[in-house]
């Protein structure tokens, strides 16, 4: 097929591009080379067999012209960081939201783009999720809302059922939990994976998205401080600083490698029969003190996490997918370990530049958001 990526030079984008491109595809790629993701410069590892188109999904006519002649889009450009989202709202409204809007606007009017189209594929967020999914002994799988500030200010971290207060055990989160949003980043995630399956059936254009949990792996900037936590952790340790872990450290993640994700989108591509939504993880929890140590211990340092038994409001306590419908409906199967994938991602960094910005992202949180 000829597939459109929109952000195919980002990190999961262009491992998606390399996959599509070994299985057979004709690929077109578009992006916006976004400074804060590039540092103002094209990466090396942009698949060469690729088509190369630059452009913003904020224009228009840069959507007609990167959808004409395409019969498949996996949409994945998009502005990425709950905290940042929280402080400059527009920009990732604009970007997500709008941005996907422009898509849809543009296949409807140009019905020669449209009749072209056999499917798409696009990227939504555990994030939507916010607080996990738990099981109460005695009141069974709980649903619950954000924990009280007045709870977090007394050092009490597990979520309590709503009906006895006893604490609860965390389960994996089905697609059927009702999202929270509690971030305009899970907003506008959640704006771009209405927009998918609304238009997939009003359009008759097989549709399918993605809810990512924690993805990592080489090619994750490593200068962002507003992405995924495992990029995050890892400039601090190569910077032989401290990862900064909130709470006491023992909330769980479920962290997927980035090629078990492409696989996933491209699976998607090609066995997805019906528009729907999936979300795409391991089915297995991991606590951020863990990939602290992890990412400490695989870079030989002899560094401590720092656990500052301090919250920020609006931090769910655990989250881990239940993949089971990704798995019976897309044949989906992860392949890579925990361990063999934070062993990929040190491998690949020890020849990238870390850029630690933890610090300057805080202050800005502070300053926008208070402590």
């Amino acid at each position: 097929m000829k597939v459109l990526v929109t952000g195919g030079a980002g990190f999961i984008g262009s491992h998606t591009v390399d996959l599509l491109v070994e299985r057979g595809h004709d690929v077109r790629i578009l992006d916006n080379f976004e400074n804060q993701v590039h540092g103002g410069s094209r990466p090396t590892y942009i698949n060469g067999t690729a088509e190369l188109t630059s452009g913003d999904i904020l224009d228009k006519k840069t959507w007609v012209k990167a959808l004409t002649g395409v019969e498949a889009v996996i949409h994945l450009a998009a502005m990425v960081g709950m905290g940042q989202s929280m402080y400059q709202p527009v920009r990732y409204m604009m970007a997500n939201s709008i941005g996907t809007a422009n898509m849809y606007e543009a296949i409807i009017e140009n019905p020669e783009i449209k009749n072209n189209l056999k499917k798409i594929v696009s990227a939504s967020s555990k994030s939507i999720y916010g607080e996990g999914s738990y099981r109460c002994g005695q009141h069974g799988v709980i649903n619950p809302v954000n924990r009280p500030v007045d709870q977090l200010a007394r050092g009490q971290w597990e979520v309590l059922c709503p009906h006895c207060g006893n604490e609860m055990a965390p389960v994996g989160i089905t697609e059927d939990k009702p999202p929270q949003n509690l971030a305009a980043y899970a907003l506008s995630k959640y704006d771009t994976e209405r927009l998918t399956l609304m238009f997939g059936d009003t359009l008759k254009i097989p549709s399918i998205t993605f809810r990512y949990f924690n993805v990592y792996g080489p090619r994750q900037s490593l200068g962002n401080p507003y992405t995924g936590v495992a990029a995050i952790f890892l400039s601090r340790v190569k910077n032989d600083n401290p990862p900064v872990i909130y709470e006491d450290g023992k909330m769980v993640r479920d962290f997927i490698f980035v090629e078990d994700v492409a696989m996933g989108n491209v699976l998607a591509l090609e066995k997805g029969r019906e528009t729907d939504v999936f979300n795409l993880g391991t089915g297995k929890s991991v606590t951020i003190e863990q990939i602290a140590r992890t990412l400490i211990e695989l870079n030989g340092r002899e560094i401590e996490p720092k656990i500052t038994n301090e919250f920020r409001p609006g931090d769910s306590r655990h989250d881990f997918a239940d993949i089971g419908r990704a798995e019976k409906k897309l044949g989906f199967k992860p392949k890579w370990s925990l361990k063999s994938g934070m062993e990929k991602l040190v491998e690949w960094s020890d020849d990238q530049k870390a850029v630690d910005k933890f610090d300057q992202a805080e202050k800005e949180r502070i300053r926008y958001l208070g402590g």
